[in-house]
């Protein structure tokens, strides 16, 4: 993590989010008091998740499909069993 005042973050703005872009983490602060951090943000995969990934190893079972006991429906609703 860099550690950088504000004035300096403001002089070498283009270095530090080359830095960022890196990975980096800065931590930017007013008078050596930390007030923001910056980092990267995650990225988005660029394909599409495939569908039926677990497929074959794994099945849902018949019983996933059966109503709730109405107590625990209650608890869904937030009334006490």
């Amino acid at each position: 993590m860099i550690r950088v005042n504000v004035h300096e973050a403001k002089t070498h703005l283009s270095h530090y989010l080359e830095e960022v872009e890196h990975g980096e983490t800065i931590l930017l602060c007013k008078r050596n008091h930390p007030v923001a951090e910056v980092r990267p943000i995650a990225v988005k995969p660029s394909v599409p998740r495939p569908i039926g990934l677990a497929k074959k190893v794994f099945q849902v079972p018949a019983s996933f499909f059966e109503e709730l006991p109405e107590e625990t429906v209650a608890l869904f609703r937030g009334e006490a069993a």
